[in-house]
């Protein structure tokens, strides 16, 4: 008995201490007060929450589970609120700056927050909005007809801009001004510019001194980006190459920071060529940005697509962002003031700037002289090119700093693609075979659409039109072989006609002699015995008529292009007004980037470059992989390309030589259609082996390594 009662008041003495250290668990996780001594006890306050709680019906485990759970629970709501708090916040801000940007979509051009349009014939819900240079101006709805009812509508608005002295002062808004700002304007009652719209951006704007109508000069035909979409199956996200990882042009470019200096965004060589390199230099990791010192031209659209992000300043922002990257890559010599202005703002920038100049004339030479020996490399297209220049810096003792690099351009990727050679755009569904056949048709169609037939040679010439390119001369040139065409014809219908007589005379003798004895026998009973005869006329006929349907066509394009002269094209047409025939056989198409279904309703390429010749002429090598034989002239960069006699027909330059060779080779080919298409062969294998992308970035290694910054 005496050892059971120990054994309970031990038990009833633990149990206490536990209860004891329970309450004061419980007292300190509910903020109880508890007033300390030197020695370390602590005893609680008469007054204070635990002591009152320990005294309650409630035990200490159970009730320091439940406050300690809603003191949880109500600082998580504390939580739950800031985040939501803070969330909303965030979503606030960015849908007022997007407002904001709505409203000043020129900060970064090219970046709208609408769908993109993404070529001339796209669907019209695929709309973007784009910012022009200029002050407001507008074209709505304007309808080109030709004499075919071919007709397509133009929609152009242009919105004002700020000036250039005002961009580089104005500072960058905080979100918190922006919204402030924003929401002072709805306070006011301010409206909301309207948002600037611009279909067919694929089509540059035609200067208002070149007729937009072609009642009297021939047949203005595409372009044909809806065509080439049907039937080729792809969408404008297609059309990009991808970037060979594995080569030493990638490696070098990964992670880079490039600017790109455009001196215009016409549908021309140059800014073309600057286009392809950018979109390389993104597809393989580079950081891109682009200066475009003329905003004249249609690619605007193409680089958005692209999603190439284009500086609105050309000053102070663009020399700001040239200084941190690791290399400047001029794309003409009208880029001469440009240089010349970020030299003297950051001298050291200089050897980091590669100058490829693809103009062959003095006059850029005599622009870009006093800044060629400071920049670290140029770069060239051709070799004659290259000894050119050296040659004119001979002339005015200009140094260079190192040799100049030879970088020829290349076909790209798209149109590599549709000409059916292997390109970086090939997927089992999308063979080089396959590409073939729809090429071919793709010109069934786009011949169709043209009014062409299988006996029609069609002569192609894509650049803008102004003297140096020498359309007036090819038209003069086809001119006579229209007219040679016709005199023969004219003496093949008279012989015709002279034959025709001379049966029919020859038949009814022959009838009456046979017919004479019958008579006087009283035998009425005739018999044609002209059956023979009559067959072989009949054949003699249609082998006329399907020489007669053997013809000159002639294309012409870029018509609307801002690179154009007006008061040369104003000569072509008054040309073709005193030349009727000729007129005929004229066709036109406005600029456009979707090149591939011209090429492949062609069956020759001209290129009739006057002066020095052509730089190194891209549409010339483009023209090559579509298996067209190329007719040039004797100099420049042509006559590196087109071997005569072998890819094409070379002539001399100037009205007075070049003229009766051109005309005698567009004869030859028209009358010899085997000879067309092994030249085309071979111009094609040439491509193949020396023009195509890899080709290209291979040289650009060089100029890279030279110029770019270490890191």
């Amino acid at each position: 008995m005496i050892v059971e009662e120990r054994n309970i008041m031990e038990e009833s003495s633990n149990r206490g201490e536990f209860q004891a250290s329970l309450a004061k668990l419980s007292s300190l996780r509910s903020g109880g007060s508890f007033k300390s001594t030197l020695s370390g006890r602590s005893s609680p306050r008469n007054n204070s929450p635990s002591f009152r709680r320990l005294n309650s019906n409630r035990t200490p485990r159970k009730e320091g589970r439940t406050l300690g759970g809603f003191l949880l629970f109500r600082s998580n709501r504390v939580l739950l609120w800031l985040l939501l708090i803070t969330l909303w916040a965030y979503l606030g801000i960015f849908f007022q700056s997007r407002w904001a940007h709505i409203d000043k979509k020129e900060e970064f051009s090219g970046f709208g927050t609408g769908p993109r349009n993404t070529g001339v014939d796209a669907d019209p819900s695929l709309r973007r909005d784009l910012i022009a240079s200029d002050d407001s101006l507008s074209v709505n709805n304007e309808t080109v007809r030709n004499k075919g009812g071919i007709g397509r509508t133009i929609n152009v608005a242009l919105a004002k801009k700020e000036s250039d002295d005002e961009v580089p002062s104005r500072r960058k808004a905080s979100p918190k001004k922006k919204s402030r700002r924003s929401s002072k304007g709805k306070a006011r009652g301010k409206k909301k510019p309207p948002i600037v719209e611009i279909k067919n951006n694929d089509i540059e704007e035609q200067e208002p001194e070149i007729p937009q109508t072609n009642s009297t000069y021939g047949l203005l035909v595409g372009p044909f980006g809806s065509t080439e979409d049907r039937i080729l199956e792809w969408s404008p996200q297609k059309r990009s190459g991808t970037c060979n990882r594995k080569g030493d042009f990638a490696r070098l470019v990964w992670s880079r920071r490039f600017i790109l200096i455009f001196h215009e965004l016409s549908m021309t060589g140059a800014p073309l060529s600057m286009l392809e390199l950018a979109t390389e230099l993104l597809s393989c990791g580079a950081t891109i940005s682009a200066v475009a010192l003329s905003r004249k031209g249609g690619l605007m659209s193409e680089l958005s697509r692209r999603r190439i992000k284009v500086l609105e300043d050309k000053a102070d922002q663009s020399f700001k962002t040239a200084m941190k990257a690791d290399l400047v890559i001029a794309g003409s010599a009208v880029c001469a003031s440009w240089i010349e202005q970020y030299i003297e703002r950051f001298p050291a920038g200089a050897s980091q700037v590669a100058w490829w100049v693809m103009e062959n004339r003095r006059e850029y030479f005599d622009r870009s002289k006093g800044v060629l020996h400071r920049v670290k490399m140029l770069v060239f297209l051709s070799e004659s090119q290259s000894k050119q220049w050296q040659k004119w810096c001979e002339e005015e003792n200009i140094k260079l700093r190192y040799q100049p690099a030879i970088v020829p351009l290349s076909v790209n990727d798209e149109l590599a693609f549709v000409a059916g050679i292997p390109s970086t755009l090939n997927t089992p569904s999308f063979s080089t075979d396959k590409m073939i056949e729809k090429r071919q048709l793709l010109r069934e169609s786009v011949r169709k659409e043209m009014g062409l037939t299988d006996n029609d040679m069609l002569v192609i010439s894509l650049s803008s039109i102004n003297p140096g390119k020498g359309q007036l001369l090819l038209l003069e040139s086809a001119s006579s072989v229209v007219e040679h065409e016709q005199l023969q014809d004219d003496k093949k219908m008279k012989k015709l006609s002279n034959i025709k007589e001379g049966l029919s005379t020859r038949t009814r003798r022959h009838r009456m002699r046979k017919l004479l004895p019958l008579l006087k026998d009283g035998k009425v009973a005739l018999k044609d015995t002209s059956n023979n005869s009559l067959s072989r006329r009949k054949q003699l006929l249609a082998n006329n008529k399907a020489t007669m349907q053997q013809s000159l066509k002639v294309l012409i394009g870029s018509v609307g292009s801002k690179s154009n002269k007006v008061d040369y094209v104003k000569s072509l047409l008054s040309f073709l007004e005193q030349h009727p025939n000729t007129s005929k056989s004229v066709l036109w198409t406005p600029a456009t980037t979707q090149v591939a279904s011209l090429y492949s309703a062609a069956d020759v390429y001209a290129i009739n470059s006057q002066g020095l010749g052509e730089t190194f002429g891209r549409v010339t090598i483009e023209a090559m992989a579509f298996g067209l034989p190329v007719l040039g002239t004797d100099s420049g960069g042509t006559k590196e390309i087109v071997e005569n006699n072998v890819t094409g027909l070379l002539h001399p330059i100037g009205r007075a030589a070049g003229n009766d060779v051109l005309a005698q080779n567009l004869l030859y080919l028209l009358k010899n259609q085997l000879a067309r298409k092994q030249m085309g062969i071979e111009g094609r294998k040439k491509v193949e082996r020396m023009y195509l992308k890899q080709h290209m970035y291979k040289k650009f290694v060089e100029v890279i390594v030279r110029c770019m910054r270490s890191k």
